[in-house]
């Protein structure tokens, strides 16, 4: 009787171990999130600092960086922010541009 409430107390907690790993494995990804966002009709360096203005007025963007060539946006959000697919969508069709792909990643 004393082994198995060993083993069940053994499950128990690794169970909450890996739980508790989980979600905090999981706030680390939204802590750490890159936004990618390609977008077609960014070509010069005024439209560039008009997308700039537009995505640090956000509270969840910690920085942007534009690269023309390739016309990728790069948004590095705050820790535990989260600016979702539409919004960006948005802000950026709203500014005269067309988004083509928008990924997220560390």
């Amino acid at each position: 009787m004393r082994n198995k409430m060993r083993a069940l107390l053994s499950c128990i907690i690794f169970t909450f171990f890996l739980i508790t790993n989980k979600k905090i494995h999981s706030q680390n990804k939204l802590d750490e999130e890159i936004l990618y966002i390609s977008v077609n009709g960014l070509v010069c360096d005024f439209c560039a600092r008009s997308i700039e203005k537009l995505f640090s007025k956000k509270d969840s963007v910690e920085n942007i960086k534009i690269n023309l060539e390739k016309m990728l946006i790069t948004i590095h959000l705050k820790k535990g922010k989260y600016l979702d697919d539409e919004t960006i969508s948005k802000l950026i069709v709203d500014s005269g541009y067309n988004v083509r792909e928008i990924k997220r990643g560390k």
